[in-house]
Protein backbone atom coordinates (compact mmCIF):
# COMPACT_ATOMS: atom_id res chain seq x y z
CA UNK A 1 0.00 0.00 0.00
CA UNK A 2 1.72 3.37 -0.68
CA UNK A 3 2.01 6.47 1.45
CA UNK A 4 -1.04 8.06 0.35
CA UNK A 5 -3.60 4.94 0.60
CA UNK A 6 -2.32 4.84 4.35
CA UNK A 7 -2.60 7.66 5.09
CA UNK A 8 -6.18 8.17 3.46
CA UNK A 9 -6.72 4.70 6.03
CA UNK A 10 -5.09 6.50 8.92
CA UNK A 11 -7.14 9.66 9.00
CA UNK A 12 -10.32 7.72 8.34
CA UNK A 13 -9.44 5.51 11.16
CA UNK A 14 -9.14 8.41 13.51
CA UNK A 15 -12.35 9.91 12.40
CA UNK A 16 -14.01 6.76 13.10
CA UNK A 17 -12.55 6.90 16.82
CA UNK A 18 -13.35 10.44 16.87
CA UNK A 19 -16.81 10.06 16.09
CA UNK A 20 -16.98 7.16 18.80
CA UNK A 21 -15.49 9.35 21.34
CA UNK A 22 -17.66 11.97 20.40
CA UNK A 23 -20.98 9.85 21.11
CA UNK A 24 -19.51 8.41 24.09
CA UNK A 25 -19.10 12.07 25.39
CA UNK A 26 -22.75 12.55 24.74
CA UNK A 27 -23.90 9.61 26.65
CA UNK A 28 -21.98 9.97 29.59
CA UNK A 29 -23.27 13.75 29.41
CA UNK A 30 -27.13 12.71 29.10
CA UNK A 31 -26.49 10.41 31.96
CA UNK A 32 -24.72 12.91 33.93
CA UNK A 33 -27.69 15.10 33.84
CA UNK A 34 -30.08 12.54 34.60
CA UNK A 35 -27.91 11.19 37.69
CA UNK A 36 -27.83 15.29 38.64
CA UNK A 37 -31.86 16.15 37.95
CA UNK A 38 -32.48 12.84 40.21
CA UNK A 39 -30.72 14.53 43.15
CA UNK A 40 -31.81 17.59 42.46
CA UNK A 41 -35.63 15.99 42.85
CA UNK A 42 -34.73 13.77 46.11
CA UNK A 43 -33.71 16.95 47.71
CA UNK A 44 -36.27 18.78 46.81
CA UNK A 45 -38.68 16.13 47.91
CA UNK A 46 -36.77 16.22 51.23
CA UNK A 47 -37.26 20.04 51.76
CA UNK A 48 -40.87 19.79 50.34
CA UNK A 49 -41.99 17.33 52.85
CA UNK A 50 -40.97 18.84 55.67
CA UNK A 51 -42.50 22.16 54.78
CA UNK A 52 -46.16 20.66 53.96
CA UNK A 53 -45.65 17.24 56.64
CA UNK A 54 -46.01 14.87 54.26
CA UNK A 55 -44.52 12.05 55.68
CA UNK A 56 -44.22 9.98 51.93
CA UNK A 57 -42.87 12.44 49.78
CA UNK A 58 -40.29 12.65 52.60
CA UNK A 59 -39.79 9.15 52.77
CA UNK A 60 -39.66 9.08 49.01
CA UNK A 61 -36.69 12.15 48.90
CA UNK A 62 -34.86 10.33 51.73
CA UNK A 63 -35.45 7.10 50.15
CA UNK A 64 -34.11 7.83 46.37
CA UNK A 65 -31.13 9.72 48.04
CA UNK A 66 -30.11 6.32 49.96
CA UNK A 67 -30.57 4.08 47.29
CA UNK A 68 -28.00 6.59 45.32
CA UNK A 69 -25.63 6.31 47.99
CA UNK A 70 -25.97 2.94 47.69
CA UNK A 71 -25.42 2.40 43.82
CA UNK A 72 -22.14 4.79 44.40
CA UNK A 73 -21.16 2.76 47.18
CA UNK A 74 -21.62 -0.98 45.08
CA UNK A 75 -20.15 1.09 41.68
CA UNK A 76 -17.17 1.98 43.36
CA UNK A 77 -16.02 -1.96 44.73
CA UNK A 78 -17.03 -3.37 41.37
CA UNK A 79 -14.55 -0.81 39.81
CA UNK A 80 -11.99 -0.97 42.41
CA UNK A 81 -12.85 -4.97 42.13
CA UNK A 82 -11.83 -4.94 38.30
CA UNK A 83 -8.44 -6.15 36.51
CA UNK A 84 -5.68 -3.61 36.77
CA UNK A 85 -5.69 -0.94 33.47
CA UNK A 86 -3.18 -1.52 31.09
CA UNK A 87 0.32 -0.29 31.52
CA UNK A 88 1.68 2.55 29.77
CA UNK A 89 3.21 1.77 26.23
CA UNK A 90 5.81 3.26 24.83
CA UNK A 91 6.43 4.26 21.26
CA UNK A 92 7.98 7.04 19.03
CA UNK A 93 6.42 10.80 18.22
CA UNK A 94 7.14 13.51 15.38
CA UNK A 95 7.50 16.63 17.84
CA UNK A 96 5.45 19.02 15.29
CA UNK A 97 5.96 22.11 17.27
CA UNK A 98 7.65 23.20 20.88
CA UNK A 99 6.88 26.29 23.52
CA UNK A 100 8.95 26.84 26.63
CA UNK A 101 6.22 28.63 28.60
CA UNK A 102 8.46 29.65 31.61
CA UNK A 103 12.22 29.73 32.26
CA UNK A 104 12.64 30.37 36.27
CA UNK A 105 13.81 26.96 37.12
CA UNK A 106 15.72 24.25 36.31
CA UNK A 107 12.66 22.41 34.94
CA UNK A 108 11.28 24.60 32.29
CA UNK A 109 7.40 24.05 31.24
CA UNK A 110 7.05 23.30 27.62
CA UNK A 111 4.30 22.88 25.28
CA UNK A 112 4.78 19.62 22.36
CA UNK A 113 2.64 19.56 19.86
CA UNK A 114 3.53 15.84 18.76
CA UNK A 115 2.46 13.38 16.39
CA UNK A 116 2.64 9.64 18.49
CA UNK A 117 2.88 7.08 16.35
CA UNK A 118 1.70 3.58 18.16
CA UNK A 119 3.18 0.05 17.81
CA UNK A 120 1.87 -1.78 14.64
CA UNK A 121 0.53 -4.43 17.43
CA UNK A 122 -1.64 -1.63 19.29
CA UNK A 123 -4.22 -1.55 15.99
CA UNK A 124 -4.22 2.13 16.86
CA UNK A 125 -3.60 5.13 13.86
CA UNK A 126 -1.41 7.84 14.15
CA UNK A 127 -2.66 10.90 15.87
CA UNK A 128 -1.89 14.36 17.41
CA UNK A 129 -1.89 15.61 20.85
CA UNK A 130 -0.87 18.89 22.56
CA UNK A 131 0.72 17.82 25.94
CA UNK A 132 2.98 20.49 28.59
CA UNK A 133 5.42 18.83 30.67
CA UNK A 134 8.64 20.42 32.30
CA UNK A 135 11.77 19.21 30.79
CA UNK A 136 15.49 20.19 32.15
CA UNK A 137 17.05 23.17 30.70
CA UNK A 138 19.88 21.08 29.37
CA UNK A 139 17.72 18.96 27.70
CA UNK A 140 15.89 20.86 25.69
CA UNK A 141 18.29 21.23 22.68
CA UNK A 142 17.65 17.45 22.12
CA UNK A 143 14.19 18.73 21.46
CA UNK A 144 13.41 20.52 18.07
CA UNK A 145 10.69 20.39 15.48
CA UNK A 146 10.04 17.65 13.30
CA UNK A 147 12.67 15.64 15.56
CA UNK A 148 11.72 12.35 16.54
CA UNK A 149 11.48 11.41 20.76
CA UNK A 150 10.46 8.80 23.02
CA UNK A 151 6.70 8.70 24.46
CA UNK A 152 4.76 6.97 26.77
CA UNK A 153 1.03 6.79 26.31
CA UNK A 154 -1.63 5.29 27.86
CA UNK A 155 -3.55 2.80 25.43
CA UNK A 156 -7.31 3.87 27.00
CA UNK A 157 -6.32 7.53 27.31
CA UNK A 158 -4.55 8.25 24.22
CA UNK A 159 -4.30 12.27 25.04
CA UNK A 160 -1.92 10.89 28.27
CA UNK A 161 1.23 11.27 26.98
CA UNK A 162 4.63 12.08 28.54
CA UNK A 163 7.93 12.35 26.54
CA UNK A 164 10.88 9.94 28.19
CA UNK A 165 14.06 12.00 28.68
CA UNK A 166 16.23 8.85 29.49
CA UNK A 167 15.02 6.11 27.06
CA UNK A 168 17.16 2.65 26.80
CA UNK A 169 19.61 2.35 24.64
CA UNK A 170 17.17 0.47 21.75
CA UNK A 171 14.88 3.09 21.77
CA UNK A 172 17.44 5.57 21.42
CA UNK A 173 18.33 4.09 18.29
CA UNK A 174 14.80 3.44 17.17
CA UNK A 175 14.46 7.48 17.26
CA UNK A 176 17.45 7.97 15.64
CA UNK A 177 16.69 5.82 12.66
CA UNK A 178 12.82 6.36 12.74
CA UNK A 179 10.81 8.65 9.86
CA UNK A 180 7.27 9.83 10.88
CA UNK A 181 4.75 11.60 9.13
CA UNK A 182 3.19 14.29 10.88
CA UNK A 183 -0.69 12.73 11.25
CA UNK A 184 -3.49 15.07 10.29
CA UNK A 185 -4.86 18.08 12.64
CA UNK A 186 -8.35 16.36 12.74
CA UNK A 187 -6.85 13.58 14.77
CA UNK A 188 -5.80 15.64 17.40
CA UNK A 189 -7.13 14.02 20.55
CA UNK A 190 -8.14 15.72 24.01
CA UNK A 191 -8.60 15.18 27.74
CA UNK A 192 -12.46 14.56 27.82
CA UNK A 193 -12.41 15.96 31.45
CA UNK A 194 -10.73 18.95 30.26
CA UNK A 195 -13.97 20.84 30.09
CA UNK A 196 -14.75 20.68 33.49
CA UNK A 197 -16.45 23.89 33.69
CA UNK A 198 -19.09 22.41 30.97
CA UNK A 199 -20.02 19.05 33.38
CA UNK A 200 -20.40 21.23 36.18
CA UNK A 201 -23.01 23.57 34.24
CA UNK A 202 -24.51 20.20 33.42
CA UNK A 203 -24.82 19.21 36.58
CA UNK A 204 -25.99 22.44 37.79
CA UNK A 205 -28.69 22.38 35.02
CA UNK A 206 -30.12 18.70 36.33
CA UNK A 207 -29.80 19.34 40.23
CA UNK A 208 -31.80 22.64 39.19
CA UNK A 209 -34.27 20.67 36.81
CA UNK A 210 -35.28 18.02 39.26
CA UNK A 211 -35.50 20.30 41.81
CA UNK A 212 -38.11 22.33 39.91
CA UNK A 213 -39.97 19.41 38.88
CA UNK A 214 -40.94 18.61 42.06
CA UNK A 215 -41.54 21.85 43.09
CA UNK A 216 -43.81 22.68 40.62
CA UNK A 217 -45.66 19.47 40.88
CA UNK A 218 -46.64 20.70 44.59
CA UNK A 219 -47.23 24.14 44.27
CA UNK A 220 -51.05 24.30 45.19
CA UNK A 221 -50.38 22.91 48.82
CA UNK A 222 -46.79 25.05 49.18
CA UNK A 223 -48.57 28.28 47.50
CA UNK A 224 -51.62 27.26 50.41
CA UNK A 225 -49.39 26.20 52.95
CA UNK A 226 -47.79 29.65 52.81
CA UNK A 227 -51.36 31.30 52.10
CA UNK A 228 -52.23 29.51 55.32
CA UNK A 229 -49.28 30.70 57.47
CA UNK A 230 -49.36 34.44 56.53
CA UNK A 231 -53.14 34.64 57.81
CA UNK A 232 -52.17 32.86 60.94
CA UNK A 233 -49.09 35.17 61.19
CA UNK A 234 -51.86 38.07 60.88
CA UNK A 235 -53.95 36.76 63.30
CA UNK A 236 -52.15 37.17 66.67
CA UNK A 237 -51.47 40.49 65.58
CA UNK A 238 -54.76 41.51 64.84
CA UNK A 239 -56.23 40.28 68.29
CA UNK A 240 -53.05 41.86 69.86
CA UNK A 241 -54.48 45.17 69.22
CA UNK A 242 -57.06 44.79 72.00
CA UNK A 243 -55.45 42.35 74.32
CA UNK A 244 -54.40 42.71 77.94
CA UNK A 245 -51.68 41.36 80.19
CA UNK A 246 -51.01 40.89 83.95
CA UNK A 247 -47.66 39.61 84.96
CA UNK A 248 -45.41 39.48 87.85
CA UNK A 249 -42.35 38.35 88.96
CA UNK A 250 -40.50 37.14 92.19
CA UNK A 251 -37.27 37.59 93.27
CA UNK A 252 -35.36 35.20 96.11
CA UNK A 253 -31.93 34.84 96.98
CA UNK A 254 -29.13 37.03 99.29
CA UNK A 255 -29.37 40.32 98.50
CA UNK A 256 -32.67 39.88 96.75
CA UNK A 257 -34.34 42.98 97.61
CA UNK A 258 -35.31 45.52 94.38
CA UNK A 259 -33.49 48.27 96.02
CA UNK A 260 -30.53 46.53 95.25
CA UNK A 261 -28.43 49.14 92.73
CA UNK A 262 -29.83 48.05 89.24
CA UNK A 263 -32.07 45.27 90.14
CA UNK A 264 -35.13 46.90 89.53
CA UNK A 265 -34.19 47.83 86.03
CA UNK A 266 -33.08 43.91 84.83
CA UNK A 267 -36.30 42.88 86.57
CA UNK A 268 -38.81 45.36 84.36
CA UNK A 269 -37.00 44.80 81.20
CA UNK A 270 -37.34 41.09 81.81
CA UNK A 271 -41.38 41.73 82.40
CA UNK A 272 -41.42 43.52 79.49
CA UNK A 273 -39.51 41.29 77.24
CA UNK A 274 -41.84 38.25 78.62
CA UNK A 275 -45.52 40.23 77.95
CA UNK A 276 -43.92 41.41 74.57
CA UNK A 277 -44.64 45.02 75.19
CA UNK A 278 -42.63 47.97 76.68
CA UNK A 279 -46.34 50.20 77.31
CA UNK A 280 -48.19 49.04 80.45
CA UNK A 281 -51.18 50.97 82.31
CA UNK A 282 -49.35 49.96 85.74
CA UNK A 283 -46.61 49.32 87.45
CA UNK A 284 -45.89 47.73 91.24
CA UNK A 285 -42.56 47.29 92.98
CA UNK A 286 -42.24 45.68 96.30
CA UNK A 287 -39.30 44.50 98.25
CA UNK A 288 -39.02 40.86 96.51
CA UNK A 289 -42.09 41.23 94.07
CA UNK A 290 -42.63 43.65 90.76
CA UNK A 291 -46.14 43.40 88.70
CA UNK A 292 -46.83 45.40 85.75
CA UNK A 293 -50.63 45.51 84.05
CA UNK A 294 -51.24 46.53 80.47
CA UNK A 295 -54.09 47.21 77.46
CA UNK A 296 -52.57 46.98 74.32
CA UNK A 297 -55.82 49.22 73.35
CA UNK A 298 -54.49 52.41 75.47
CA UNK A 299 -53.33 55.33 73.26
CA UNK A 300 -49.30 55.84 74.13
CA UNK A 301 -50.35 58.95 76.30
CA UNK A 302 -52.40 56.69 78.66
CA UNK A 303 -49.32 54.19 79.21
CA UNK A 304 -45.82 54.10 81.06
CA UNK A 305 -42.97 53.01 79.06
CA UNK A 306 -41.13 50.89 81.08
CA UNK A 307 -37.36 51.51 79.60
CA UNK A 308 -37.50 54.69 80.06
CA UNK A 309 -38.29 54.86 84.19
CA UNK A 310 -35.72 55.98 86.72
CA UNK A 311 -35.45 53.14 88.33
CA UNK A 312 -32.40 54.11 89.72
CA UNK A 313 -33.93 56.79 91.70
CA UNK A 314 -36.21 55.06 93.33
CA UNK A 315 -34.35 53.38 95.67
CA UNK A 316 -33.84 57.35 97.39
CA UNK A 317 -37.54 58.17 97.27
CA UNK A 318 -38.30 54.73 99.73
CA UNK A 319 -35.42 55.83 101.70
CA UNK A 320 -36.92 59.16 102.04
CA UNK A 321 -40.84 57.82 102.31
CA UNK A 322 -39.07 56.14 105.67
CA UNK A 323 -37.59 58.47 107.36
CA UNK A 324 -40.10 61.45 106.84
CA UNK A 325 -43.33 60.70 107.12
CA UNK A 326 -43.45 59.17 110.83
CA UNK A 327 -43.24 55.83 110.03
CA UNK A 328 -40.12 54.81 112.74
CA UNK A 329 -40.34 51.11 111.89
CA UNK A 330 -41.49 50.25 108.46
CA UNK A 331 -43.02 46.95 107.75
CA UNK A 332 -43.60 47.04 104.21
CA UNK A 333 -42.98 49.78 101.51
CA UNK A 334 -44.64 49.89 98.14
CA UNK A 335 -44.47 51.66 94.55
CA UNK A 336 -46.90 52.61 92.60
CA UNK A 337 -46.35 54.03 88.60
CA UNK A 338 -49.25 55.06 86.71
CA UNK A 339 -49.69 57.32 83.66
CA UNK A 340 -49.84 61.00 83.98
CA UNK A 341 -53.30 63.08 84.06
CA UNK A 342 -53.60 64.59 80.50
CA UNK A 343 -51.36 65.20 77.70
CA UNK A 344 -47.96 66.43 78.75
CA UNK A 345 -48.05 65.10 81.72
CA UNK A 346 -45.90 62.14 82.82
CA UNK A 347 -45.97 59.13 84.40
CA UNK A 348 -47.13 59.32 88.81
CA UNK A 349 -45.01 57.68 91.12
CA UNK A 350 -46.29 56.92 94.74
CA UNK A 351 -43.82 55.89 96.81
CA UNK A 352 -46.03 53.92 100.00
CA UNK A 353 -45.26 52.75 103.52
CA UNK A 354 -46.57 51.12 106.38
CA UNK A 355 -45.49 50.30 109.65
CA UNK A 356 -47.14 50.03 113.76
CA UNK A 357 -47.71 53.70 113.22
CA UNK A 358 -49.99 53.44 110.33
CA UNK A 359 -49.60 53.94 106.23
CA UNK A 360 -47.82 57.04 104.34
CA UNK A 361 -47.41 57.70 101.09
CA UNK A 362 -44.97 60.12 99.40
CA UNK A 363 -46.35 61.52 95.35
CA UNK A 364 -42.99 62.53 92.66
CA UNK A 365 -43.00 62.78 88.98
CA UNK A 366 -40.89 60.88 86.62
CA UNK A 367 -37.77 62.58 87.46
CA UNK A 368 -37.83 61.88 90.96
CA UNK A 369 -38.80 65.19 92.17
CA UNK A 370 -41.38 64.85 94.79
CA UNK A 371 -44.71 66.51 94.60
CA UNK A 372 -46.26 65.98 97.46
CA UNK A 373 -46.22 63.94 101.20
CA UNK A 374 -48.97 62.51 103.19
CA UNK A 375 -47.36 61.89 106.51
CA UNK A 376 -48.66 58.93 109.27
CA UNK A 377 -52.77 60.80 110.43
CA UNK A 378 -52.65 63.27 107.64
CA UNK A 379 -55.49 62.10 105.19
Amino acid sequence: MGMTGQRDLNEGNAATEHGRSGVGRVLAGLRLAAVSAVIGAALAALVVGVILKDVPVLATGGGVLALLVLLAFLGGRRGAGRDAPPARRTALARIEDLRATGGETADVPVTFRLTVAPEPEDERPAYRVKISQSINLVDIPAYRPRGIAVVEYHPEKPWDVRIVTRPTPEWSRRAEEAEIDSAPESTLVRDPDGGAGVWCLLVLVGLLAGAALVVLSFRGELFASGDAGESAAKRPSSSSASRTFSISTTVSGPSSSLLTFGRMRVTAMELEARVDSAYVTSLRIEDHRMAVRGDSARPLAETVHLPSLPYELFPGLVREARATLGVREAESWRIDVTPGGGAGVGPRVRVTVSGTEGTAHLDADVTGRITDRRAVGVS
